[in-house]
């Protein structure tokens, strides 16, 4: 088996918590709400120090696991919110 090096670790730290930042910039953008745009980005850099944490659980197999089902589900969530996107595109034409 295979260990990413601490660089390669704390880079997927990082972007685990710039999954929460650009998440919550969206929706801020969304709601034109520069109050929860800033509470977004404390919340993102909350979740880079938490997850910085826990760099060495990345290892852990399971922990592997449960990062991979928060990636299928946030794929499954993009792909749906696009193909409604897509549909309401379609009617509006």
């Amino acid at each position: 088996m295979t260990y990413k090096n601490d660089s390669e670790e704390k880079s997927a730290a990082e972007k685990f918590g710039e999954i929460f930042k650009a998440f919550g910039n969206a929706i801020s953008d969304i709601f034109d709400d520069p109050t929860l745009k800033e509470k977004a980005k404390e919340f993102g850099r909350s979740a880079t120090e938490s997850a910085n944490a826990m760099v060495n659980r990345f290892k852990d197999e399971e922990i592997k696991q449960k990062f991979r089902e928060v990636g299928n589900a946030a794929h499954d969530f993009g792909k749906s919110t696009k193909d409604v996107f897509k549909g309401k595109r379609r009617k509006e034409s």
